[in-house]
């Protein structure tokens, strides 16, 4: 597997990520050997990349990949690399009440993180939020002495937007920028995605195939659990949906014409968008089975030619999608400065 560089800053990564967040949490839910065996199955591929939130069902994420890596073979588990995001505030009832950005909230989740993940340092650390009540330059300054200190090698940002990441960026030096991008959800293309690049920052995507609805595999009739995040997301709702699903048929003609998957093709072209520029973007795929993490590899062997590119524009154009990619309140906590 090709390796991309995270950032002018951080360390080489595989070409693809493993997103473990479904693993534990907002999809549902979900087997725990089979989770720990596709984090096996990922690194055994080259996957080097696992990305994570302390918050994700409240540690129940962190503790499910340290034990993943202390069962792995020795030379995959030292080839891993650990992204954490930090900083939502959890009830024990599971809800969401802001976000912690103050230097001595940053070392203390920093210390549960570790313990639970069971490493000795997290390749990338980052808020996963801005706290609006804490100047980034002092979260990040926080990060920066956990570096000094050994117990973290690179400093990451997490859905902020061009202003923020030029402030966090003129603190200290910045690996990598996660924020969501796909097909449907290309918001970072006018202003995020060209200061990312002047700094050179990497992007980390998550979203690559909108938590499954643009996979391929989400049908209209599927119905959703309580404990399901897509229950309650704007774009799998009513007429948005079945908006959606029709640009998800169109894509599907272009992917069939090539003799790919769906998943493929849109994950192959969040590749592309970074194939002239160092490789600089990294997408995160969130599968929790050995079957969809096959599936999502294969999106390494698929080639997207000026002709495939320009019909699948035509296919999903940008802004194209029916619906907000979060529900209102969690919108209102993305940064966009």
């Amino acid at each position: 597997m090709r390796t991309h560089p995270l950032g002018t800053t951080g360390p080489q990564v595989s070409a693809l990520g493993l997103g473990c967040m479904g693993m534990s949490a907002l999809y549902g839910d979900a087997d725990r050997t089979e989770s720990i065996a596709t984090v096996h199955a990922a690194l055994e591929a080259g996957v080097t990349l696992l990305d994570t939130g302390d918050f994700y069902a409240m540690g129940h994420n962190e503790m499910l990949i340290g034990e993943a890596l202390r069962t792995a073979p020795a030379a995959l588990r030292e080839q891993a690399q650990v992204s954490v995001k930090f900083g939502a505030l959890r009830s024990p009832d599971g809800d969401w009440s802001g976000y912690d950005g103050r230097p001595a909230a940053v070392k203390n989740f920093a210390a549960y993180s570790l313990q639970r993940l069971g490493v000795d340092h997290i390749d990338v650390y980052r808020i996963a939020r801005l706290d609006p009540d804490v100047p980034i330059e002092e979260t990040v300054g926080a990060i920066s002495e956990l570096i000094e200190k050994g117990h973290v090698r690179h400093v990451g940002l997490s859905e902020v937007g061009a202003d923020t990441i030029r402030r966090a960026a003129a603190t200290a030096p910045i690996a990598d920028l996660q924020i969501e991008y796909s097909l449907i959800s290309r918001g970072i293309e006018e202003s995020v995605l060209p200061t990312t690049r002047e700094l050179g920052i990497s992007i980390t995507a998550y979203g690559v195939l909108s938590r499954g609805l643009i996979s391929g595999h989400f049908t209209r009739d599927r119905q959703l659990t309580a404990g399901d995040f897509r229950a309650h997301s704007p774009r799998f709702q009513g007429e948005n949906l079945r908006h959606n699903l029709d640009l998800v048929e169109a894509l599907r003609k272009i992917a069939e014409q090539k003799g790919v998957s769906v998943a493929q093709i849109a994950i192959a072209w969040v590749l592309s968008r970074g194939a002239r520029h160092n490789d600089d973007i990294v997408p995160l795929v969130g599968a929790r089975t050995r079957e969809r993490l096959t599936e999502s590899l294969g999106a390494l062997d698929v080639t997207l030619d000026a002709a495939d590119l320009a019909a699948i524009e035509r296919a999903v154009p940008a802004d194209a999608a029916a619906g907000e990619r979060y529900p209102a309140p969690q919108m209102a906590h993305l940064g966009s400065k």
